[in-house]
């Protein structure tokens, strides 16, 4: 975790203490409150459980909001993905979106009557990777929410990039979006759409590269396979942070091979 930390901690905000003598409690430091959000996503522990004589889980959750305010988790993923770009380079021409459904116990702004888990509440999350499964976005909503809908603002992501996106597009889709809504859209983006067909056997293409990453989210974050957050951009601060440790690690995996450090594990990670 030290390079996202290095990363992370650059982009906290100066803060400016207005205390008039200058003598309050000292601030628990911003590394341990870090720490203590990472286990609260990898084994969806509640705050009480994680806090400790260190930091208490009231410190948790106000440094969380300040930095969900400053817009720190989202700027962490932008720069994993800006070096994943430089060092490897992102695979923008071949693209996938799959929505994937998971229990929401507590319900809250994204949660929904699930249709596969007897109408439970639930949590879809559509996510839009690139041609090797690097995660470049994701929305979440209700798990009663259709996933044709969701395309618009999941493809939206892809405005992050600016002008470097490439001049043919390819999005490779599931039979849910086999519909007319779906076509015009990608026409109207100038985007080809790879689509399975409704009523044939599973057709798996490239699309299994979302599935892939869909595991990475579930089995390596219990917090994302069961959402107990209620509120909208909490969900999306953890899927942020979860998707800038994907990142790092395929880019320190990757780069293995072809690069060189001071740092360089002894062995393939």
């Amino acid at each position: 975790m030290d390079p996202l930390w290095d990363q992370f901690s650059a982009l906290l905000p100066r803060r400016v203490v207005h205390h008039p003598l200058g003598c309050h409690r000292p601030r628990i430091p911003d590394r341990v409150v870090f720490d203590k959000l990472v286990q609260v996503l990898v084994f969806s522990a509640s705050y009480t459980r994680v806090a400790d004589a260190s930091c208490s889980a009231t410190t948790i959750r106000s440094r969380r909001d300040e930095w969900i305010a400053a817009g720190v988790f989202q700027a962490l993923e932008q720069a994993c993905l800006d070096a994943y770009d430089r060092i490897v380079g992102l695979d923008l021409g071949e693209l996938a979106v799959d929505g994937c459904i998971t229990k929401a116990p507590c319900g809250g702004e994204a949660a929904g009557p699930s249709p596969v888990d007897r109408g439970k509440q639930g949590t879809k999350r559509c996510v839009l990777t690139d041609g090797h499964g690097i995660p470049l976005g994701c929305v979440v909503a209700g798990a009663n929410r259709q996933d044709s809908p969701l395309l618009r603002p999941t493809l939206d992501h892809l405005s992050r990039f600016g002008f470097y996106l490439p001049d043919r597009i390819t999005v490779h889709l599931d039979a849910g979006y086999d519909n007319t809504k779906t076509r015009d859209l990608l026409d109207e983006l100038g985007c080809h759409g790879v689509i399975s067909t409704k009523g044939t056997p599973l057709q798996a293409g490239r699309r299994w590269l979302v599935e892939r990453t869909h595991s990475w989210h579930n089995r390596g974050f219990k917090k994302l396979a069961i959402c107990t957050e209620r509120r909208t951009r909490v969900i999306d601060a953890f899927i942020a942070l979860a998707n800038a440790v994907i990142i790092t690690r395929r880019l320190i995996a990757v780069a293995w091979t072809t690069h060189r450090w001071d740092t360089r594990p002894t062995r393939r990670p």
